[in-house]
């Protein structure tokens, strides 16, 4: 990033996007793109890539999702998404199997086993 910095410095004291590519040894397209960017967003650095994008979607019903682990215990994520469905957001499993996951909540039915008392075996 220090070098890209310097072009654009280059291009800002009045050299064009052309001339410094040359100076610097590198393509006349990348430095073009990079001075738009720079113009555009006040920055040449790459967007954030990846990620989570569509939580948001379920998140919306959380107080409903948490309501319906309150009211049935042992509710099932098929019967969680068929809930869902009704009130007109379909959900996957995955998605489901996600949200509990970014709350922390397990879908266990029975406790731990305890742990061994001689040695641990591995």
């Amino acid at each position: 990033m220090v070098g890209l910095s310097r072009r654009l410095t280059a291009v800002d004291g009045g050299m064009s996007c052309r001339g410094a590519a040359v100076r610097f040894g590198v393509s006349a397209a990348s430095a073009i793109r990079w001075r738009q960017l720079s113009l555009r967003h006040g920055t040449p650095a790459a967007k954030r890539q990846g990620g989570d994008r569509r939580s948001a979607r379920i998140e919306a019903h959380a107080a409903f999702i948490l309501g319906a682990i309150a009211t049935k215990d042992d509710i099932t994520l098929v019967e969680l998404q068929a809930q869902l469905a009704e009130r007109g957001t379909p959900v996957g499993i995955g998605t489901l199997w996600r949200f509990f996951d970014r709350h922390r909540i397990t879908r266990k039915k029975r406790p731990r086993t305890p742990p061994n008392r001689s040695a641990p075996t591995s």
